[in-house]
This record gives C-alpha cells, sequence and structure tokens, in this order.
C-alpha cells in the first residue's frame, strides 16, 4: 500500500518514492520528473528573454532572475543607456546568462 509520499513505478508498477526519477527495482525513468523541470527551466528563460527586450531599459530582466543591486542600477541608469540591454539580451540568447543565486538561464 502505498502512502502520500511515494508512487508506482510505470514500468513494474513497484512502490517508490514520488520524486524518484528513476525507479530502483527496475531502472526505468519516470515520465513527468524531468520533463516538468526542463519546460519550468524553458519558460523561465523566455520570461527573462521577453523582459530583456521589452523592459530592459529599466531593469526589470535584473529583478525577475533575483539580481536585485543591479537592477536598481540599471533602473538609474536607464540600462546603462541601453548598453546593459544589448549585453544581457546577446547572455540570455548565448545561455551565458547567470541568476542572483548564480545558476545560468538557458533555453532548455
Amino acid at each position: 500500500m502505498k502512502s502520500i509520499n511515494e508512487k508506482y513505478c510505470s514500468e513494474c508498477g513497484a512502490v517508490i518514492n514520488a520524486k524518484a526519477e528513476i525507479c530502483p527495482r527496475c531502472g526505468v525513468r519516470q515520465p513527468g520528473v524531468f520533463n516538468q523541470q526542463a519546460n519550468e527551466d524553458k519558460n523561465r528563460w523566455l520570461t527573462a528573454v521577453l523582459l530583456c527586450w521589452f523592459l530592459g531599459f529599466l531593469g526589470v530582466h535584473r529583478f525577475y532572475t533575483g539580481n536585485t543591486a543591479i537592477g536598481i542600477v540599471q533602473l538609474l541608469t536607464l540600462g546603462g543607456c541601453g548598453i546593459w540591454v544589448i549585453v544581457d539580451l546577446i547572455l540570455l540568447v548565448s545561455g551565458n546568462y547567470k541568476d542572483g543565486e548564480g545558476n545560468i538561464i538557458k533555453n532548455g
């Protein structure tokens, strides 16, 4: 009988942890766990790109990604007269942009 923190393996039917990506019994990757994280990352990247493109001169993308101090500076300088906006957009598109925690924001 499974509890709240458990689920059934999609392949062998064994009771496994609800957060498990791979069944320890049969070794099959469970659907949904990995794909959900990839979709969230892609949505986060797309949101950051759109914020940078349309509101980059106000530093809104910096606030969104957790870089509050740089966001305030960009807000006060109108995006470094547009220079920081272009640099940030290039970093986002190339997959080299880091959020406030040091994690890279990239497309998928």
